[in-house]
């Protein structure tokens, strides 16, 4: 595992757009924002780097969640400041988590992701059978793991 002191946090896409259930669907892992929440107190107390990245939806509100603030770019922040690890939580598992923990990966950079401080939605596929959102997160997990991340728990990095 990347030494903790040298991890910089990226919280993905925690917008108060993926609280629209009417338009989102049924969503998984209830305790996400808590433990995003717990994630970023555990990165400011110790004074660990920390930076956010937002989708910029055309159709929704894209402000952050009352639990996130600012909006560094990512890549540049990072390779500014010597980060070689990253440790990821957010909004959604299978999408926009997944896609930064491939892209980080890609580009280098040793990856924890913090598959309780994500959540996802039920999702249709092209044959119309539905995928939970529960098993969609599993998916990301197997799929993710050992190859472009190491699954974790909020729980091992705080």
């Amino acid at each position: 595992m990347a030494d903790r002191n040298q991890t910089a946090l990226v919280v993905v896409d925690v917008q108060q757009a993926f609280d629209d259930a009417e338009y989102w669907g049924r969503r998984n892992n209830p305790s996400c924002e808590a433990n995003v929440a717990s994630l970023i107190a555990a990165w400011r107390a110790t004074r660990r780097p920390l930076v956010y990245v937002r989708h910029e939806f055309e159709t929704h509100d894209h402000a952050f969640k009352d639990v996130v603030t600012g909006e560094p770019d990512l890549d540049a922040w990072l390779r500014e400041h010597g980060i070689h690890a990253i440790a990821l939580c957010g909004i959604t598992t299978d999408h926009c988590v997944e896609t930064t923990a491939r892209m980080g990966a890609n580009l280098g950079y040793d990856v924890l992701f913090a598959l309780d401080a994500t959540h996802t939605f039920d999702r249709t596929g092209p044959d119309g059978t539905v995928m939970t959102a529960d098993e969609l997160a599993r998916a990301t997990a197997t799929s993710l793991h050992e190859e472009f991340a190491t699954i974790v728990r909020t729980r091992d990095l705080v």
